[in-house]
């Protein structure tokens, strides 16, 4: 059974949120590092948001998307105060999922 997951980026500065969703959360960061490498337009690649903060898992493929919905509505501060309950140093998570 997959797994959907409701991920959090951020940039090098921490400036930048970005919220997304996905089926498998280490070929997206992927995807993310590789849009940014060849400048596509997109809002992550655009800011430069590869480094993953913030994740969720569901069973349910609604449930992801509805959650993202509800993140995607906040305000940066709430958004914040949701990453740090479980990454209260606002750490990069990104090498347990890939090899950069």
């Amino acid at each position: 059974m997959d797994k959907y997951c409701v991920y959090i980026l951020t940039n090098r500065n921490k400036s930048v949120l970005y919220t997304g969703i996905t089926n498998d959360l280490s070929r997206r960061l992927i995807e993310h590092i590789e849009c940014i490498k060849n400048n596509k337009k997109t809002f992550a690649a655009k800011y430069k948001c590869k480094h993953l903060v913030y994740y969720e898992e569901y069973d349910w493929v609604q449930e992801a998307i509805s959650r993202e919905k509800e993140i995607k509505g906040w305000v940066r501060a709430k958004k914040v105060k949701l990453i740090k309950t479980t990454n209260p140093n606002f750490e990069f998570l990104e090498d347990g999922f890939i090899n950069i």
